[in-house]
């Protein structure tokens, strides 16, 4: 089922999910796993426990899930859909991440959240009260273990972002996004050809630290030296692969 899938399918299905689930690159796997790929950690006893103290909520797209600075109660376990994480500031919305399913979010900051989230596409997820949260973690070492993971997991992700942020050009920013998201792809087993943007252009451009209209120039620029095509807005076909990749830099998947 490709990331698209995800994301349209009948929402009422998550009522027969068993339990939350994370989805993490974990350091010390081995076997056949592929390198960078990210799979489901948790066990089965785990998500069990989770799931007793966790409940389904469903957020449309555009709905804010709670705001910078609220009382920190709970946190998040996305099912289905993608969550953006951003900061409000003074010249307007800082997006510091796109969230998917398997992640979890809701981190807090002296019992406050640390940033805004909102739903960009239809979502699904279990909520979990931070007290029951711990309770757990407590009494369970190999569910802590798993947490640190997907932690080391999202510290990855920002590590990556910073090094877009770092870019002078918007168009060389956004080859290297289009690549992130392309290696998410690949790294949940998605082997579409297209690289799927579920998010709207203007959380992308926020994303990025561009404006909407130089987003837009540095897709057309793309476009125009072939390297790309747009399905639509939420479609991108990679064209010149020599060209992409090298524009993209393959090092940003080292961090």
């Amino acid at each position: 089922m490709t990331l698209e899938m995800v994301i349209m399918a009948n929402l009422t299905k998550a009522k027969s999910i068993a339990g939350p689930v994370i989805h993490a690159v974990d350091p010390w796997a081995s076997g056949s796993l592929a390198k960078g790929a990210r799979h489901q950690i948790l066990s089965e006893e785990e998500r069990t426990k989770l799931a007793r103290v966790a409940s389904i909520v469903h957020f449309d797209k555009g709905e804010q899930i709670y705001q910078q600075g609220d009382p920190a109660y709970a946190a998040f376990n996305i099912q289905n859909g993608i969550v953006t994480a951003y900061r409000t500031l003074a010249h307007g919305e800082y997006v510091t991440s796109f969230l998917y399913p398997g992640d979890i979010f809701g981190l807090s900051e002296q019992g406050c959240y640390s940033n805004s989230t909102k739903a960009a596409t239809p979502v699904v997820a279990y909520r979990i009260g931070l007290p029951a949260m711990r309770r757990i973690l407590d009494s369970n070492a190999g569910l802590d273990v798993e947490v640190i993971i997907k932690l080391c997991d999202g510290l990855r992700e920002a590590q990556r972002h910073a090094l877009l942020l770092a870019q002078k050009r918007a168009v060389t920013r956004l080859t290297m996004f289009l690549a992130l998201q392309e290696h998410l792809q690949v790294t949940i087993g998605d082997a579409t050809s297209d690289i799927y943007l579920p998010m709207d252009r203007s959380s992308i451009a926020a994303y990025l630290g561009l404006t909407p209209a130089a987003l837009s120039r540095a897709f057309r620029m793309l476009d125009l030296k072939k390297m790309i095509t747009c399905r639509d807005r939420h479609h991108v076909k990679i064209l010149n692969r020599t060209a992409f990749n090298k524009l993209a830099d393959p090092g940003l998947f080292e961090c």
